[in-house]
């Protein structure tokens, strides 16, 4: 049997999209995956923020101690 997302199989991985959609309901899935979406693209935004931010100040400490 094939494995796909997380170590789920597709049987086990139908049978959380059924619960899911029992739970929460048809109109209701869309707008909470849209707001993951959201969250993820903000967390990765922010991610690359802080990167640029620490490589800005390593290079900010190169360039000084060459003068």
């Amino acid at each position: 049997m094939p494995v796909f997302l997380f170590g789920l199989s597709m049987g086990e991985l139908f049978i959380v999209i059924l619960v899911a959609l029992l739970l929460f309901g048809s109109k209701r899935i869309p707008e909470l995956a849209r707001g993951l979406g959201k969250g993820i693209r903000e967390f990765r935004k922010a991610a690359e923020d802080i990167k640029n931010e620490i490589e800005g100040a390593a290079g900010n400490d190169d360039n000084s101690g060459k003068s």
